[in-house]
């Protein structure tokens, strides 16, 4: 049965607004998703009719809401095929990745080696520069194939016994592949080197099984997802979160703490210091069930299909620049236009009530690897119809003619 985009877009009140006197076109939900009913109102619920700290009271308001709290995390878990204790709730997948390379980066030594990939967020590309500043563990970068593939032949030949973790994205943010994450586990595994995955974009667009994957950490965030901002995910198989230290310090993290020693409690709660992001927690929550109830395979093929539809519109506009043609790849147009900066180009769409992305994306070595300072970005949601695929067609060729 084919997805049916019109109903779906009933459930997300911003979608009626209009921008510059036009109707509302977003197309910039690889940024940021927007958020449906279920969301806003389990939010407002929760605030008007049952809100307290968590894990720490023992009346009926903060009952409830620790069991409204757990609930998201067992929707998290479910989503992902993990199990509950092996799912941290963190601020974002940005802190998610953080928290790995603060514990992991504890026990490295100076000549250690990190591999990662050029088409990596600037997310999964920081965190560890701090490793090379401060430790002198040494960076590689898998390098990207013309048409926005991983250099897997590359990728083999750097694995070394120096190698103590992979990081990579399962779908790039700008390129939209979708790289082969369970033969790059298992390669580094094979080596000896620990896994974690950038899952940001493809837990939005496809379906995941961490431990069909066999990683050993993937992080994503609740704001991609349809859900509220401030929370995100740290999966990690049960025996490495097991072996990290924690993160902050603080209440909720520890076991007891006396004026001369202190002891930790197991995770997650190890890594979830202080007062957790409990609303937001419970949104998310209700984004997760709100979707899973959908047919994510035809959401799938919906989003492919305007994708297509764009493409086919577009098809022989000489002065387009697209980057990323792997197949397989994921909705998510990113493109230069002769003549024009991609700041111009996103601000004349605006115009016309279709918001994309324009910028580095937060992926400047991948920019510099095709060649360009910045580009823009239309990507595809669930909410999204052929009317507005087509609409983008006509404002992008429109916008093009401005500055030929």
């Amino acid at each position: 049965m084919a997805f049916d985009a019109e109903a779906a877009r009933r459930e997300f009140p911003i979608l009626t607004r209009t921008v510059n006197g036009k109707p509302l076109i977003y197309l910039d939900s690889a940024a940021s998703a927007q958020k449906p009913r279920p969301v806003i109102q389990a939010m407002v619920g929760a605030m008007e009719h049952s809100y307290a700290n968590v894990h720490r009271g023992l009346h009926t308001l903060a009952n409830e809401t620790t069991e409204a709290y757990e609930r998201a995390r067992q929707s998290v878990a479910r989503f992902v095929g993990a199990a509950e204790t092996e799912i941290v709730f963190t601020k974002g997948a940005t802190e998610a990745i953080n928290l790995v390379a603060s514990g992991l980066g504890q026990s490295l030594k100076a000549g250690d080696e990190i591999l990662l990939t050029e088409m990596e967020h600037h997310a999964n590309i920081v965190p560890w520069h701090f490793l090379r500043e401060r430790q002198g563990v040494v960076l590689k970068f898998v390098p990207v194939l013309d048409d926005g593939r991983l250099d897997m032949a590359a990728y083999a030949d750097l694995i070394t016994a120096k190698t103590k973790l992979v990081g990579v994205t399962h779908m790039s943010n700008v390129l939209g592949t979708v790289n082969p994450v369970a033969e790059i586990a298992r390669l580094a595994h094979a080596a000896g080197a620990l896994v974690l995955v950038d899952g940001c974009q493809s837990v939005v667009h496809m379906g995941v099984d961490v431990k069909a994957l066999d990683v050993d950490f993937y992080v994503f965030s609740s704001h991609k997802l349809y859900g509220p901002t401030g929370i995100g995910v740290l999966y990690g198989k049960a025996e490495r979160l097991a072996d990290l230290p924690p993160y902050q310090g603080g209440g909720e993290m520890i076991g007891s703490v006396a004026l001369d020693a202190i002891t930790y409690a197991d995770p997650p709660h190890r890594f979830e210091a202080g007062t957790p992001p409990i609303l937001e927690a419970i949104g998310f929550g209700a984004a997760l069930d709100w979707l899973m109830k959908l047919d994510r395979e035809a959401i799938a093929t919906h989003e492919h299909a305007l994708y297509h539809r764009v493409r086919e519109g577009l098809a022989g506009a000489n002065w387009l620049k697209v980057l990323g043609e792997a197949p397989g790849k994921g909705a998510i147009l990113s493109f230069t236009i002769d003549g024009a900066h991609a700041h111009d180009v996103a601000q004349i769409l605006d115009r016309y009530g279709i918001a994309v992305r324009a910028g580095t994306h937060c992926a400047e070595p991948l920019m510099r690897r095709f060649g360009v300072t910045s580009s823009a970005r239309a990507s595809f949601a669930l909410y999204n119809t052929e009317a507005e695929a087509d609409a983008f067609v006509e404002a992008l060729t429109r916008t093009q003619a401005f500055f030929a």
